[in-house]
């Protein structure tokens, strides 16, 4: 579980802006702890892990947001499927005005000795998407819809941050992967009947 708290969250969002500019870094962390008026090397000890885990905490934040925006509407009435094309697009229009920072982090999760912070974060990510759409699965499909859709939601953003600007577009190429994964699912379901 990652640890969280109002001074993390405070910290994150107060560096965000520095972000475009000086990257995940110290100096990052540190002009956003001087933005709040805190001291700027408490990143030390709210981030213990420097800037990858800032970069966590910043997509556990993002989770959170997403999961409270979701709570003001009425995804229960939707099927599966637009529940979680909702919910991406939901994630994708927080994180539109931090496209920049974004690109940032995963470049940094993409080095090969952070590639566990970033398996684990998608891993969150995907749990927490599937949770807001109300899956309360325990049997061996909770596997298999995280895996499934972990790629589509990352094959999704990929997409989304090469296509900047183009929302809809975005949500068009995942409206396709979805389309996919249910023919895959009913193609399968046949095959063993």
């Amino acid at each position: 579980m990652i640890e969280r708290s109002p001074e993390r969250d405070a910290a994150i969002l107060a560096t965000l802006p520095h972000v475009p500019r000086l990257g995940w870094t110290e100096a990052a962390l540190e002009a956003g702890l001087r933005g709040l008026g805190e001291d700027p090397v408490a990143h030390r000890w709210l981030f213990p892990r420097g800037p990858v885990g800032a970069v966590e905490a910043w997509i556990d934040l993002t989770d959170r947001r997403m999961e409270e925006a979701a709570t003001r509407e009425a995804l229960e009435e939707l099927r599966i499927p637009a529940r979680i094309r909702r919910l991406i697009d939901i994630r994708l229009t927080l994180l539109e005005p931090q496209r920049e920072q974004l690109r940032r982090a995963l470049a940094l999760l993409a080095l090969p000795w952070n590639a566990g912070v970033g398996a684990g974060s998608l891993a969150r990510t995907v749990d927490s998407i599937w949770g807001a759409a109300g899956d309360r699965s325990a049997d061996f499909s909770w596997y298999t819809r995280r895996a499934s859709l972990g790629a589509i939601y990352v094959a999704t953003l990929a997409y989304w941050l090469r296509e900047a600007g183009n929302h809809e577009g975005a949500l068009a190429f995942l409206d396709r992967r979805l389309a996919d994964l249910a023919g895959l699912q009913r193609r399968k379901s046949s095959a063993a009947t």
